[in-house]
Protein backbone atom coordinates (compact mmCIF):
# COMPACT_ATOMS: atom_id res chain seq x y z
CA UNK A 1 0.00 0.00 0.00
CA UNK A 2 1.22 3.50 -0.79
CA UNK A 3 1.59 5.67 2.32
CA UNK A 4 1.68 9.40 1.83
CA UNK A 5 4.94 10.68 3.27
CA UNK A 6 7.42 13.53 3.27
CA UNK A 7 11.19 13.27 3.20
CA UNK A 8 13.39 15.97 4.69
CA UNK A 9 17.13 16.30 5.22
CA UNK A 10 19.99 14.02 4.24
CA UNK A 11 21.92 11.18 5.83
CA UNK A 12 20.90 7.86 7.34
CA UNK A 13 17.09 7.45 7.03
CA UNK A 14 14.87 7.86 10.09
CA UNK A 15 11.20 6.80 10.01
CA UNK A 16 8.60 8.75 12.02
CA UNK A 17 5.20 7.23 12.88
CA UNK A 18 2.54 9.50 14.40
CA UNK A 19 -0.20 8.67 16.88
CA UNK A 20 -3.93 8.00 16.61
CA UNK A 21 -5.68 10.69 14.57
CA UNK A 22 -2.51 12.58 13.69
CA UNK A 23 -0.48 12.93 10.51
CA UNK A 24 3.13 13.56 9.55
CA UNK A 25 2.59 17.14 10.69
CA UNK A 26 2.42 15.94 14.30
CA UNK A 27 6.24 15.93 14.17
CA UNK A 28 6.51 19.62 13.20
CA UNK A 29 8.08 20.72 16.54
CA UNK A 30 11.13 18.47 15.99
CA UNK A 31 11.14 17.76 12.25
CA UNK A 32 13.72 20.37 11.25
CA UNK A 33 16.06 19.51 14.13
CA UNK A 34 16.03 15.82 13.16
CA UNK A 35 16.39 16.62 9.46
CA UNK A 36 19.54 18.60 10.22
CA UNK A 37 21.30 15.27 10.92
CA UNK A 38 19.17 12.55 9.29
CA UNK A 39 16.99 11.97 6.27
CA UNK A 40 13.59 12.02 7.93
CA UNK A 41 10.73 10.01 6.42
CA UNK A 42 7.46 11.03 8.10
CA UNK A 43 4.43 9.06 6.95
CA UNK A 44 0.67 9.38 7.15
CA UNK A 45 -0.50 6.03 8.49
CA UNK A 46 -3.49 4.36 6.77
CA UNK A 47 -6.70 6.27 7.43
CA UNK A 48 -4.79 9.39 8.49
CA UNK A 49 -3.72 12.55 6.71
CA UNK A 50 -3.57 11.91 2.96
CA UNK A 51 -3.33 8.10 3.16
CA UNK A 52 -6.60 6.22 2.55
CA UNK A 53 -7.88 3.69 5.08
CA UNK A 54 -7.08 0.01 4.88
CA UNK A 55 -9.66 -2.29 3.37
CA UNK A 56 -10.95 -4.40 6.24
CA UNK A 57 -9.62 -4.54 9.78
CA UNK A 58 -7.85 -1.52 11.27
CA UNK A 59 -5.53 -2.62 14.07
CA UNK A 60 -1.92 -2.54 15.19
CA UNK A 61 -1.39 -5.78 13.29
CA UNK A 62 -2.71 -4.44 9.98
CA UNK A 63 -0.94 -1.09 10.39
CA UNK A 64 2.31 -2.95 11.02
CA UNK A 65 1.73 -5.02 7.89
CA UNK A 66 1.16 -1.85 5.86
CA UNK A 67 4.28 -0.12 7.18
CA UNK A 68 6.35 -3.27 6.56
CA UNK A 69 5.15 -3.41 2.95
CA UNK A 70 5.95 0.30 2.52
CA UNK A 71 9.50 -0.20 3.81
CA UNK A 72 10.11 -3.30 1.74
CA UNK A 73 8.90 -1.61 -1.45
CA UNK A 74 11.41 1.23 -0.96
CA UNK A 75 14.39 -0.78 0.21
CA UNK A 76 14.11 0.74 3.68
CA UNK A 77 13.92 -2.45 5.74
CA UNK A 78 16.07 -2.00 8.84
CA UNK A 79 15.48 1.76 9.04
CA UNK A 80 15.71 3.38 12.48
CA UNK A 81 12.21 4.27 13.66
CA UNK A 82 10.53 6.65 16.10
CA UNK A 83 6.88 6.47 17.09
CA UNK A 84 4.49 8.49 19.22
CA UNK A 85 1.53 7.03 21.16
CA UNK A 86 -0.13 4.56 18.75
CA UNK A 87 2.92 4.97 16.50
CA UNK A 88 5.09 4.22 19.54
CA UNK A 89 3.30 0.93 20.00
CA UNK A 90 3.64 0.33 16.26
CA UNK A 91 7.45 0.65 16.30
CA UNK A 92 7.57 -1.78 19.23
CA UNK A 93 5.51 -4.26 17.22
CA UNK A 94 7.79 -3.84 14.19
CA UNK A 95 10.87 -4.38 16.36
CA UNK A 96 9.28 -7.45 18.00
CA UNK A 97 8.71 -9.02 14.59
CA UNK A 98 12.42 -8.76 13.81
CA UNK A 99 14.17 -7.62 10.66
CA UNK A 100 11.78 -4.76 9.88
CA UNK A 101 13.33 -1.79 11.71
CA UNK A 102 16.67 -0.93 13.27
CA UNK A 103 17.05 1.20 16.39
CA UNK A 104 13.71 2.18 17.92
CA UNK A 105 12.57 5.11 20.07
CA UNK A 106 9.05 4.65 21.44
CA UNK A 107 7.43 7.77 22.91
CA UNK A 108 4.68 6.92 25.43
CA UNK A 109 3.34 3.76 23.75
CA UNK A 110 -0.14 2.36 24.22
CA UNK A 111 -1.00 -1.28 24.65
CA UNK A 112 0.15 -1.82 28.24
CA UNK A 113 -3.07 -1.05 30.10
CA UNK A 114 -4.83 -3.42 32.48
CA UNK A 115 -8.32 -3.70 33.96
CA UNK A 116 -9.99 -0.28 34.37
CA UNK A 117 -7.20 1.44 32.44
CA UNK A 118 -8.70 0.13 29.19
CA UNK A 119 -12.05 1.75 30.00
CA UNK A 120 -10.31 4.95 31.07
CA UNK A 121 -8.39 5.12 27.79
CA UNK A 122 -11.33 4.30 25.52
CA UNK A 123 -13.81 6.54 27.34
CA UNK A 124 -11.63 9.62 27.76
CA UNK A 125 -10.27 9.54 24.21
CA UNK A 126 -13.78 8.86 22.85
CA UNK A 127 -15.13 11.90 24.69
CA UNK A 128 -12.17 13.98 23.52
CA UNK A 129 -12.70 13.21 19.83
CA UNK A 130 -16.40 14.03 20.07
CA UNK A 131 -15.51 17.37 21.62
CA UNK A 132 -12.84 18.05 18.99
CA UNK A 133 -15.32 17.35 16.18
CA UNK A 134 -17.99 19.56 17.75
CA UNK A 135 -15.55 22.46 18.16
CA UNK A 136 -14.27 22.43 14.57
CA UNK A 137 -16.18 25.60 13.52
CA UNK A 138 -14.40 27.57 16.28
CA UNK A 139 -11.24 25.49 16.62
CA UNK A 140 -8.93 28.25 15.38
CA UNK A 141 -10.18 30.52 18.17
CA UNK A 142 -9.98 27.73 20.78
CA UNK A 143 -6.41 26.74 19.91
CA UNK A 144 -5.30 30.35 19.48
CA UNK A 145 -6.08 31.25 23.10
CA UNK A 146 -3.74 29.95 25.80
CA UNK A 147 -6.54 29.36 28.32
CA UNK A 148 -8.92 27.46 26.02
CA UNK A 149 -5.99 25.57 24.46
CA UNK A 150 -4.99 24.46 27.95
CA UNK A 151 -8.51 23.27 28.76
CA UNK A 152 -8.70 21.37 25.48
CA UNK A 153 -5.33 19.62 25.88
CA UNK A 154 -5.23 19.13 29.65
CA UNK A 155 -5.07 15.34 29.25
CA UNK A 156 -2.34 15.43 26.62
CA UNK A 157 0.21 18.02 27.64
CA UNK A 158 1.96 19.02 30.86
CA UNK A 159 1.93 22.67 29.73
CA UNK A 160 -0.49 23.15 26.80
CA UNK A 161 -0.37 26.94 27.10
CA UNK A 162 3.21 26.83 25.79
CA UNK A 163 2.44 24.77 22.69
CA UNK A 164 2.49 26.52 19.30
CA UNK A 165 -1.11 27.32 18.35
CA UNK A 166 -0.65 26.41 14.63
CA UNK A 167 0.67 22.95 15.54
CA UNK A 168 -2.26 22.30 17.86
CA UNK A 169 -4.78 23.59 15.31
CA UNK A 170 -3.43 21.28 12.59
CA UNK A 171 -3.51 18.31 14.97
CA UNK A 172 -7.12 19.02 15.93
CA UNK A 173 -8.08 19.31 12.25
CA UNK A 174 -6.37 15.99 11.53
CA UNK A 175 -8.08 14.28 14.48
CA UNK A 176 -11.51 15.40 13.30
CA UNK A 177 -11.05 14.19 9.73
CA UNK A 178 -9.09 10.92 10.19
CA UNK A 179 -11.46 8.22 8.85
CA UNK A 180 -9.75 5.44 10.81
CA UNK A 181 -9.89 7.19 14.19
CA UNK A 182 -13.01 5.44 15.53
CA UNK A 183 -12.27 1.86 14.39
CA UNK A 184 -8.69 2.13 15.61
CA UNK A 185 -9.79 3.52 18.96
CA UNK A 186 -12.12 0.55 19.41
CA UNK A 187 -9.36 -1.85 18.40
CA UNK A 188 -6.81 -0.29 20.73
CA UNK A 189 -9.15 -0.12 23.72
CA UNK A 190 -10.69 -3.59 23.31
CA UNK A 191 -8.02 -5.55 21.48
CA UNK A 192 -5.07 -7.58 22.79
CA UNK A 193 -2.28 -5.99 24.78
CA UNK A 194 1.08 -5.41 23.13
CA UNK A 195 3.24 -8.51 22.94
CA UNK A 196 6.86 -8.24 24.02
CA UNK A 197 10.25 -9.51 22.92
CA UNK A 198 12.16 -11.92 25.22
CA UNK A 199 15.54 -10.86 26.54
CA UNK A 200 18.31 -11.23 23.99
CA UNK A 201 16.05 -11.18 20.92
CA UNK A 202 16.38 -7.51 19.94
CA UNK A 203 19.30 -6.90 17.59
CA UNK A 204 19.19 -3.09 17.75
CA UNK A 205 18.92 -0.46 20.50
CA UNK A 206 15.47 0.34 21.86
CA UNK A 207 14.53 3.27 24.09
CA UNK A 208 11.06 3.56 25.63
CA UNK A 209 10.36 7.14 26.70
CA UNK A 210 7.62 8.10 29.15
CA UNK A 211 6.39 11.50 30.29
CA UNK A 212 5.90 11.60 34.05
CA UNK A 213 2.70 13.63 33.57
CA UNK A 214 1.20 11.39 30.87
CA UNK A 215 -2.59 11.24 31.45
CA UNK A 216 -3.34 9.09 28.40
CA UNK A 217 -0.97 6.16 28.85
CA UNK A 218 -0.50 6.37 32.60
CA UNK A 219 3.08 6.26 33.97
CA UNK A 220 2.31 3.07 35.91
CA UNK A 221 2.19 1.30 32.51
CA UNK A 222 5.87 2.02 31.84
CA UNK A 223 6.98 -0.80 34.13
CA UNK A 224 4.90 -3.27 32.13
CA UNK A 225 6.40 -2.04 28.87
CA UNK A 226 9.91 -2.43 30.28
CA UNK A 227 9.09 -5.94 31.55
CA UNK A 228 7.84 -7.04 28.12
CA UNK A 229 10.86 -5.53 26.38
CA UNK A 230 13.68 -6.28 28.86
CA UNK A 231 16.38 -5.35 26.31
CA UNK A 232 14.99 -1.81 26.11
CA UNK A 233 16.15 1.20 28.10
CA UNK A 234 13.37 3.09 29.89
CA UNK A 235 13.84 6.87 29.99
CA UNK A 236 11.64 9.25 32.00
CA UNK A 237 10.98 12.87 31.03
CA UNK A 238 9.96 15.39 33.68
CA UNK A 239 7.40 18.13 33.02
CA UNK A 240 6.14 16.06 30.12
CA UNK A 241 2.75 14.69 29.11
CA UNK A 242 1.74 12.26 26.39
CA UNK A 243 3.69 13.92 23.57
CA UNK A 244 7.38 14.33 24.48
CA UNK A 245 8.13 15.87 21.07
CA UNK A 246 5.66 18.63 21.99
CA UNK A 247 6.37 19.14 25.69
CA UNK A 248 10.14 18.49 25.67
CA UNK A 249 11.24 18.86 22.03
CA UNK A 250 14.94 19.51 22.64
CA UNK A 251 15.35 16.57 25.02
CA UNK A 252 13.39 14.35 22.66
CA UNK A 253 15.60 15.24 19.69
CA UNK A 254 18.73 14.42 21.72
CA UNK A 255 17.26 11.10 22.83
CA UNK A 256 16.34 10.14 19.27
CA UNK A 257 19.66 11.10 17.73
CA UNK A 258 21.68 9.45 20.51
CA UNK A 259 19.67 6.23 20.44
CA UNK A 260 19.76 5.87 16.66
CA UNK A 261 23.41 6.75 15.96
Amino acid sequence: MELHHVRRGAGKPLLLLHGLGGSWRSWTPILDALAAEREVIAVDLPGHGRTPPLAGEASIRTLADAVTAFLEARGLTGVDAVGSSMGARLVLELARRGGVVGAVVSLDPGGFWQSWERTYFGTTIGLSIRLVRALQPVMQVVTGNALTRSLLLAQFSAHPWRLPAPVVLQEMRDYATAPSFDPLLRSLARGPAQEGAPRGTLRHPMVIVWGRQDRVCLPRQAARAAARFPDARLHWLDDCGHFPHWDQPEQTVRLILDAAR
